[in-house]
């Protein structure tokens, strides 16, 4: 009898494999592709059509900006800390589709679900560790099976596709790329070769030779920490981030070359494209430092760095992760005010901020004037660094 499974699907060369694939092992497979608002009407018709060019026994698409903006930017912006201070975790929207994965799966009757992730990378962690957090269900991985027998994956998937009539994107061929409301990751080709990336190697982000000649400013508003309106407007936050995308991606800004420390231990190279994320982190962090107190701008980057590491490396339902969100969500309590964000290319600054919750002492500025005199600054020196004046003293 014919199972039926679910399929995670993009699209791409990866998952587009594994359709013939798990069709000619007796499955009856079904795909699901959770739009996280990185593509545009066009490309979602695309997808939709190559699921049934396939020849799939059913395709639905997903509506995932919400999700991923509850579920993984608000915290994200919070915590305030890309993975190894470079990358801001563009492929956490995997968590949001395989909980549309597995609905799909109850739909159907049916506790089998695949995904197109391969074995050296960090996704299959992802996507197996969040599916035995959430159920008991059979994990189907094409990609993995195959590798064992094949050095060369991609150019077996694309073989494999090509001898069954199936057509393969020019710029699949080359390079994995993964798009989401996040971002743009690019890997693969050159990139993987350590060499200096080429033409081909870019998604949203304008070159350098392309980038408007007038700077750009926007405002973004926050309560308790997370963005509620865009130059005055209040939006939703996944409508927030989609506009700080399109905006500030002609100007090059959110781009980077990244090498990290995988899961499993190989060191992965990609290029990165987030404008709306950085933009985000940036104004975020500009807020934070004018209302939070000193205490807390040195410890919350420790929790932060946790909770990004849990993120990064699966446990993505580990209680830690809820315990770490408890207190980024106590932190944000006066986190309110406005953000002027100002770019001219390549980088955004935060160069005005507004909040009745600025920490500014009504008498003194810093480097300016002061309602204390000689006698007490020289008094606090005196008794701030007395351990180490004491050590210099005895031991001279």
């Amino acid at each position: 009898m014919t199972k039926k499974i679910v399929l995670a699907f993009s699209g791409g060369l990866d998952t587009s494999f594994c359709v013939p694939y798990l069709q000619e092992r007796g499955w009856e497979v079904h795909t699901v592709f959770a739009d996280t608002g990185g593509v545009d009407a066009k490309e979602k018709a695309w997808i939709e059509a190559r699921a049934h060019e396939l020849k799939v026994a059913s395709h639905v698409t997903v509506d995932g900006g919400p999700a991923i903006w509850a579920g993984f930017v608000k915290p994200f912006i919070w915590a305030g800390e890309p993975y190894q201070g470079q990358y801001p975790l563009l492929v956490s929207d995997r968590y949001l589709i395989v909980e549309a994965a597995l609905k799909r799966c109850a739909e159907l009757g049916t506790r089998a679900i695949a995904h197109g992730c391969t074995g050296m990378g960090n996704d299959q962690v992802r996507f197996d560790l969040a599916i035995k957090a959430l159920g008991d269900y059979e994990i189907v991985a094409p990609i993995r099976e195959i590798q064992k027998e094949h050095k060369e994956v991609r150019a077996y998937e694309q073989a494999y596709l090509e001898a069954r009539g199936f057509g393969v994107r020019a710029k699949q061929k080359s390079y994995t790329i993964n798009e989401n409301l996040l971002g743009v990751t690019m890997s693969g080709g050159e990139i993987d070769r350590w060499e200096a990336p080429g033409p081909g190697a870019r998604g949203w982000c304008a070159p350098r030779s392309e980038w408007p000649t007038t700077p750009l400013a926007l405002t973004l508003g926050f309560e308790k920490g997370e963005a509620v309106s865009l130059n005055g407007e209040a939006l939703p936050g996944h409508v927030i981030l989609a506009r700080l995308n399109a905006a500030l991606a002609p100007y090059g800004v959110g781009r980077g070359l990244y090498t990290g420390d995988t899961t499993i231990g190989l060191k992965g190279r990609i290029i990165y494209e987030a404008p709306g994320l950085v933009a985000l982190l940036t104004a975020h962090r500009a807020l934070e430092e004018a209302v939070l107190t000193k205490q807390q701008n040195r410890f919350k980057p420790e929790i932060g760095r946790k909770w990004t590491e849990l993120v990064y490396e699966g446990f993505f339902h580990d209680p830690l992760k809820t315990d770490l969100e408890a207190f980024l969500a106590s932190s944000q309590r006066m986190v309110n005010g406005t953000v002027t964000l100002r770019t001219e290319g390549g980088r955004v600054d935060a160069v005005a901020i507004q909040s009745p919750h600025i920490l500014n002492a009504k008498g003194a500025t810093y480097a300016q004037a002061a309602d204390w005199g000689v006698a007490e600054a020289e008094g606090f020196i005196r008794l701030y660094g007395m351990s180490s004046t004491l050590w210099a003293e005895v031991n001279r």
